[in-house]
């Protein structure tokens, strides 16, 4: 089970922190990620709302590379249907470099209406746009000569001048449902989820899994990975958890734009979260690993928590969550 951090960078300006302040934080949180033996840093991408006050992560990603070692840096995702496919490739490819090939990069086609009406992008067509983007995207990095004849892109016999250090560069694609995820993996893609956003309950991930592995598989493909998301809080009891995250975990619900807002108590009982004491998480990440999920990415830093909690809760996870679960993922592996 490989565990990540998804940073969102949710920022509220009637609040005293300061956007200075927030990138300070996201900073020393991929420093202390780096340290504990995270597997990747997410960055998410976001415009025009406090929802995400980062608008360019391979800006952000390029400064985290200078202040980590061995940390994998992702975006989560970028927004294609926003930009020119080749400045994309070219960012991102500045960051593999800038990062000695740690770069994960996440695709997706965005959903927030106000982003669509900042950049007057008609949402009807956003999946042609996607698509036309990635394949771009794609074979920029790999090094190719590109020439296409889009509807929206239209691209003659261009090769970017910076290369990725990568020979292949992962690329995972943002998913909402379960049907999404089966045609990803027929494309041959990598999978990411945010389940909180779009599915009712935990076990709802098993299907969606389930269906990204069978898409692979009917295109002749081994297994992909699929990463999820889930707000998480670790503390010394579910008690504890409740104290110190309801608050911040209700904040960041109150000034999300998705069309459902589940508060503190609704997570807990779809289970849709990392919510509580060392043993109640370890016991969900077992749980995420029998239904076939390798890779979650915690998203722990969110409504204003204090870094102090923020920092706390990432070294339970990665020191006592983490080889609870390991363990016991050998001992079933064994029965």
């Amino acid at each position: 089970m490989r565990l990540s951090i998804f940073s969102v960078q949710d920022h509220y300006e009637d609040r005293p922190r300061t956007v200075p302040q927030l990138y300070g934080q996201v900073i020393e949180q991929a420093e202390l990620a780096d340290a504990l033996g995270y597997d990747t840093f997410f960055v998410a991408e976001h415009h025009f709302h406090q929802y995400g006050a980062v608008p360019n992560p391979a800006v952000m990603l390029a400064a985290l590379a200078q202040r980590t070692k061995r940390l994998k840096l992702g975006s989560a995702i970028s927004i294609l249907t926003f930009h020119h496919p080749l400045t994309v490739a070219e960012s991102y490819a500045m960051v593999d470099v800038l990062s000695g090939g740690r770069l994960v990069l996440g695709v997706g086609s965005g959903y927030l209406k106000h982003e669509f009406a900042g950049y007057a992008v008609d949402p009807a067509e956003k999946r042609e746009r996607f698509d036309e983007a990635l394949d771009i995207v794609r074979r920029a990095l790999a090094g190719e000569e590109v020439s296409a004849a889009g509807r929206f892109s239209a691209v003659d016999a261009v090769r970017i001048n910076v290369r990725p250090t990568q020979r292949r560069v992962p690329i995972y694609v943002a998913i909402l449902r379960r049907e999404g995820a089966y045609h990803v993996g027929r494309q041959g893609n990598d999978i990411m989820c945010v389940p909180y956003a779009s599915v009712e309950a935990l076990e709802e991930i098993g299907a969606m899994i389930g269906e990204f592995q069978r898409g692979r598989q009917e295109s002749g493909l081994g297994p992909g990975d699929g990463a999820f998301a889930l707000h998480a809080h670790v503390a010394e009891s579910d008690d504890a958890c409740r104290r110190e995250a309801a608050e911040a975990f209700d904040l960041y619900v109150a000034t999300r734009l998705y069309a459902k807002r589940a508060v503190y108590d609704d997570v807990l009982r779809s289970r849709l979260s990392l919510f509580g004491g060392v043993e109640t998480v370890a016991e969900r990440m077992v749980a995420l690993h029998a239904m076939g999920v390798r890779h979650v990415m915690a998203l722990q830093n969110f409504g204003l928590m204090a870094p102090e909690l923020v920092r706390r809760s990432m070294r339970l996870m990665a020191e006592e969550v983490m080889p609870r679960v390991r363990a016991r993922i050998s001992a079933q592996a064994v029965a």
